[in-house]
């Protein structure tokens, strides 16, 4: 009932609503929007993952949408005029394994089964902590193609080895295998941006970029009260991401709500870049152009 209420709010205000954002509801990342103070003329449409937030930017459905900086790249191909606005978050990613297959190290992943979610940064974090321990993804481990959600129930069963992925599914996978988990981290191999994200018709349309404008300015005010009131912001961000404000407590120390847009940015976008252009069977693109993806102006506007 809780939830049902929780959607009929942010549908409320659906009449007249100058611009659209599509939020992942799934994601602790999501936390700064979902607790924004609501605005008239703002709709939060709630997806089931960042694939489909973008998708439906890029439809012209919605005006504005988060999402790694993976997805963003992914369709920054179809769409060019897509730019990152600000970062909500960044967050740090595990992989969890089952003790009994003999897993301690990532090196131990070698011919095991490996789930992740492909073509997200699930699958470029597998890679890249592979990758640092002398592994390929394409090559030393079976991959496994699986939805975070269906990650834990897959480690139980025993139909993987170990799983890569972002919260809560982790977390969720280190409580369904107890003391037979193994966690394996290295927040130095990757950080996920996740990104507010717009196009440069919305931005170009003096109306709504006045509305996003206004809306990052309560943004940066929720992202605040992430960062002092972290009890409190888990209670409330509960609901509307269906997930225990328990479960949401023992992983907040994955994230960072810095409500900017991080220097190392651009390089990050360069890293990921070099995935994304094997994805799509392309050449990378250099940082250059890459850089271009990123519009500091209405966040600039917003502040204070």
């Amino acid at each position: 009932m809780r939830n049902a209420l929780l959607l009929f709010l942010l549908f409320a205000a659906t009449a007249g609503a100058q611009i659209k954002i599509a939020v992942n509801s799934t994601t602790i990342e999501s936390a700064p929007i979902f607790l924004a103070e609501r605005m008239p003329g703002v709709q939060i449409v709630p997806v089931p993952n960042g694939r489909v937030a973008m998708e439906q930017l890029l439809r012209g459905s919605v005006d504005a949408a988060t999402g790694s900086e993976t997805q963003m790249l992914l369709n920054s191909i179809a769409e060019p005029g897509i730019r990152i606005v600000l970062t909500l978050a960044e967050a740090r990613y595990r992989i969890i394994a089952r003790r009994s297959t003999g897993i301690r190290r990532v090196e131990d992943l070698r011919g095991k089964k490996v789930a992740a979610t492909v073509n997200t940064s699930s699958q470029y974090f597998l890679r890249e902590m592979l990758r640092k321990a002398g592994l390929l993804l394409e090559t030393d481990i079976h991959f496994v193609n699986l939805e975070g959600p269906d990650m834990p129930a897959a480690l139980k069963r025993g139909d993987v080895d170990a799983v890569a992925i972002w919260e809560p599914h982790a977390e969720n996978s280190i409580e369904v295998l107890g003391s037979e988990a193994v966690v394996l981290e290295n927040s130095s191999v990757y950080r996920e941006r996740f990104n507010l994200n717009t196009t440069t018709k919305v931005l170009q349309d003096p109306d709504k970029r006045r509305a996003l404008v206004d809306f990052l300015r309560v943004v940066l005010g929720a992202s605040d009260r992430a960062r002092s009131h972290a009890g409190e912001t888990q209670m409330q961000l509960a609901p509307f991401i269906n997930t225990p404000a328990t479960t949401i407590a023992h992983v907040w120390n994955q994230f960072r709500f810095p409500a900017n847009l991080p220097g190392d940015l651009p390089d990050v976008l360069g890293n990921v870049e070099i995935f994304i252009a094997a994805v799509q069977h392309r050449q990378p693109r250099p940082q250059a152009d890459l850089v271009t993806l990123i519009d500091s102006g209405p966040l600039a506007e917003a502040r204070p």
